[in-house]
């Protein structure tokens, strides 16, 4: 789906994902609070029909609530969102006298093609690899590790350098940042419910019932601005237990429905790793060769980071990544990333670059 077909069906196709994102996660949250207002409902028994209308009754009246809070959300995550990502990576600011090469090396990139300089960070570990993320010209920055900069030549960083430009002009790290930070925070969210998360008690998705749990509505509404308090209700039911005569397998059909709506949404959420589709790393990589007119370099970089890419980081960040930095990587449709041999066969079919890691065979003689 939105498969794109060059650099411009690329940028196209990660703008759409962006704002499908966005929308996916303002209806996944309103799903997550119907499912919690369905438990609740389901603790003041009735039968299933009851326990349904419940919930449905308090979420037409809440879910302003979760409306604002996907709203304050988006607006957090603006403005900190490169705050939290050097917050998971361990990246830090560095100054040019610090580390004069890695200033030098993508500045005279930035120059040379007429690009604004993104904000530099390192990251202190052996482990070789680097990101580039931000959502618009002036937040755009590049992190490379400690490792790396050790590590590689000077056309080797280069290379990797203008590889993560590349995701920046590709509105790549616009896409990442938004399944990650902006929709991701609702994994972490489906997370802590599923971890026992206490929420917060004193209210009830159901108004006090006389007759039935929500046929008194506008008095309920009226009397406690929609929200009812627990504690009192389980007087008024028919049985001291605080349901209903024969609904006790109701509420348990009901809050079995909605623990699994819980773990479903939450396992969407994980799924946001397809909408980062692999073809970013080959896009990357090409543009690398074509900044730098240097594939063989890039191909250099790539064979030093394999195998050597690994360090501690949350595995929601693994796709900012030049090369995944998580240990147990997943492989095949759920990858991050293509396979290093993958993408250097690439550079060596459709660049013309050769392949440092292959041994290299003798020719035929010449002369006499």
């Amino acid at each position: 789906m939105f498969q794109a077909y060059g650099l411009y069906g690329h940028i196209q196709a990660n703008r759409i994902r962006s704002v499908i994102l966005l929308a996916g996660f303002v209806v996944l949250l309103h799903v997550l609070l119907f499912s919690i207002l369905l438990i609740w409902s389901a603790l003041y028994g009735g039968t299933f029909d009851e326990i349904v209308a419940g919930a449905v009754w308090q979420f037409r009246r809440s879910w302003p609530i979760a409306m604002l809070g996907a709203a304050i959300w988006f607006v957090i995550a603006y403005f900190t969102h490169q705050t939290l990502i050097s917050m998971a990576t361990g990246a830090h600011s560095i100054t040019r006298s610090e580390a004069p090469k890695l200033y030098n090396v993508l500045e005279n990139l930035c120059i040379s093609r007429g690009l604004p300089m993104p904000a530099l960070q390192i990251i202190d570990t052996p482990a070789l690899n680097a990101y580039a993320s931000g959502l618009r010209e002036g937040q755009y920055l590049v992190a490379v590790t400690r490792g790396l900069l050790d590590t590689l030549a000077d056309d080797e960083l280069e290379a990797v350098l203008a590889h993560e430009l590349t995701h920046i002009r590709n509105r790549d790290t616009q896409l990442m940042v938004v399944a990650v930070i902006f929709a991701g925070i609702f994994a972490f969210f489906g997370d802590m419910i599923i971890r026992g998360w206490d929420f917060p008690y004193g209210w009830s998705p159901t108004p006090k019932r006389q007759r039935s749990p929500w046929e008194a509505q506008d008095t309920a509404a009226q009397s406690s601005g929609g929200w009812t308090t627990g504690g009192d209700d389980r007087g008024d039911r028919p049985d001291a237990g605080g349901r209903s005569g024969g609904g006790g397998g109701a509420a348990i059909v009901a809050i079995a429905i909605a623990i699994a709506i819980i773990l479903i949404t939450w396992g969407v959420s994980t799924l946001i790793r397809f909408a980062l589709s692999r073809s970013r790393e080959f896009l990357a990589d090409a543009g690398s060769a074509e900044l730098t007119k240097n594939p063989d370099a890039l191909i250099r970089a790539l064979r030093k980071i394999q195998n050597h890419a690994t360090f501690d980081v949350p595995s929601r960040m693994e796709a900012f990544f030049i090369e995944n930095p998580v240990s147990n990587r997943l492989t095949g449709l759920l990858a991050t990333h293509p396979s290093i041999d993958d993408r250097v066969e690439a550079l060596r079919r459709y660049a013309g670059a050769l392949d440092a890691g292959a041994v290299p065979q003798p020719g035929p003689r010449q002369g006499p």
